[in-house]
């Protein structure tokens, strides 16, 4: 009985065993078949498109779900997903005067501005001049930032972010070109002077750094050939005379036939003692000892050699020279312009020769610049241009103009060597010094100006964050306008805008770069 017992136990034991098996293996399939079958008929009553969380979670996720991930603003306000929240303005287009998008110039009506814009003559005239003047960076006419917005969320997060704003503003901008230079004399006005004869230095009447004026003496030289050319001018002068005498004689006694013959013989020795005193006159010019033969023709001869003892020298120094025991051999060295004495290479008893320098004279109160301009800038320089330029010691600017630009360029450094002519009356420059010029292109007084900051190129165009005219407004979305420009000429902190912005307009500087981040972004997931 009991064995009978045990084995029914056992059998009731293998059987719950086996329906619990397999009771685990089908549970999982049929729970797996009906799961599937669930979410296939939900697919087909959504449009297999997974609801939101929000949608199951209730209002209040609903309200954090409502997010645009690519543009970072709620959906619902997202200008650039629901173009309705913001409409575009139908815009300009390209302007290929000026070569922006939207051009506020030819366009006021697209600025961002709470009131009505108004483009003068003088802007336009000021970008002509511009855009003429020098090759600019050009932007892509197929661009299509323009086209964009960049939309925060708040007022609060312009701040957050760190986006500072300014208006576009007007400034004195000058456009130029930089060069270094040298300073040196003018070689017109600098004389290198020799004795006109070998000789030997008398005395040396002036020093280094003198001032001297047109025609005083700087040194005397005493030379042989000075006192051969005035005994034979005084020769020839007497023989003249005598000559002269001789024929006015025979005059009176022209109707003898003989008388006749001598008169003629007497005409041609008078012609020959004149051309011989003229033959006296050039040698003493070419010594620099001009004379006047009529204010000597009627002196004794003795009167007239001792004017000619002296020629030359002024008379306040001819007066203080012993006319008995000074030599007739003097030659003057004169200055042959006013100037100062730059260089002296002479003392008393030296050699002199034509071919020794024994002074420099310059007038130093004008002055060269020699400039040394790349090629590419040589091309916007022309004759009578203004310069302002600054010796590396001194802390003022001088100023000059633009003489000459040369047609070649130098053959080692490959630069084209520029003249400017200033003027130097204080003397504060010093010749063989250099200094740092700028040629002056263009000059505007009221151009448009933005800081630096506030521009970024992108690959093919420039473009500044304008800020819509109604980001203050409650309600309106915060949006800052992608605006091409065409940046002119940059000084200091800001930069010339010759077109794509009108003054007023608020522009992105500092923090600027998150703007430009959202844009880049948008290009990403456009692309």
């Amino acid at each position: 009985m009991n064995d009978l017992q045990q084995r029914l136990g056992v059998e009731k034991t293998s059987h719950g065993s086996r329906v619990l098996r397999w009771v685990c293996r089908t549970v999982p399939t049929v729970m797996a078949l009906v799961f599937v079958t669930g979410l296939g008929l939900l697919g087909q009553q959504t449009g297999w498109a997974l609801p939101k969380f929000s949608a199951l979670l209730g209002r209040q996720q609903a309200e954090k779900d409502d997010w645009c991930v690519e543009h970072n603003v709620p959906d619902s306000q997202c200008v650039a997903c629901r173009k309705e929240c913001l409409p575009c303005g139908p815009g300009s287009g390209w302007c290929s005067i000026h070569g922006v998008h939207d051009c506020p110039l030819c366009y006021p009506e697209l600025a961002q501005l709470p009131h009505s814009a108004v483009v003068s003559r003088d802007d336009l005239e000021r970008a002509a001049r511009g855009l003429a003047l020098a090759p600019r960076v050009q932007n892509n006419s197929r661009c299509k930032l323009h086209q964009q917005r960049i939309q925060l969320t708040s007022v609060e997060s312009v701040a957050r972010l760190g986006i500072e704003v300014v208006p576009v503003g007007r400034g004195a901008v000058t456009e130029s070109v930089v060069a270094n230079g040298e300073i040196v004399y003018d070689p017109t006005r600098v004389a290198h002077l020799a004795a006109r004869a070998a000789g030997t230095v008398w005395r040396v009447e002036k020093q280094q750094g003198d001032r001297v004026r047109r025609g005083e003496v700087l040194a005397i030289v005493d030379c042989a050939a000075v006192g051969r050319a005035k005994a034979e001018y005084l020769q020839t002068l007497t023989q003249r005379k005598l000559k002269a005498q001789i024929m006015a004689r025979l005059k009176e006694l022209a109707g003898d036939g003989v008388a006749m013959q001598s008169l003629r013989d007497a005409e041609a020795d008078w012609d020959e003692a004149r051309v011989r005193l003229l033959n006296a006159e050039q040698a003493l010019l070419n010594l620099g000892l001009p004379i006047a033969t009529s204010d000597l023709a009627d002196l004794p001869t003795e009167e007239a050699a001792r004017r000619l003892q002296f020629l030359g020298l002024p008379d306040d120094l001819a007066r203080s020279l012993d006319p008995r025991t000074t030599s007739s051999n003097l030659l003057a060295v004169t200055s042959p312009l006013d100037g100062e004495v730059v260089e002296r290479w002479v003392v008393a008893e030296e050699r002199a020769d034509p071919s020794k320098v024994l002074f420099v004279v310059a007038d130093t109160r004008k002055m060269w610049l020699l400039l040394n301009v790349r090629p590419e800038d040589a091309d916007l320089l022309k004759p009578d241009q203004p310069v302002r330029f600054r010796h590396d010691g001194h802390a003022s600017w001088d100023e000059g103009t633009v003489s000459w630009v040369s047609l070649s360029a130098d053959e080692k450094s490959r630069t084209v060597p520029v003249r400017v002519a200033f003027s130097n009356p204080d003397g504060h420059h010093h010749a063989h010094t250099f200094g740092q010029a700028e040629v002056v292109l263009r000059e505007e007084p009221r151009a448009i100006v933005v800081p630096n900051e506030a521009i970024h190129w992108e690959g093919d165009c420039n473009v500044v964050f304008v800020r819509d005219k109604r980001f203050d407004e409650p309600g309106v979305p915060k949006v800052f306008h992608v605006r091409s420009v065409r940046p002119g000429v940059k000084n200091g902190p800001n930069t010339e805008i010759l077109a794509g912005v009108l003054p007023g307009e608020l522009v992105a500087t500092k923090g600027s770069g998150t703007l430009r981040s959202q844009l880049l972004k948008n290009n990403l997931g456009a692309g």
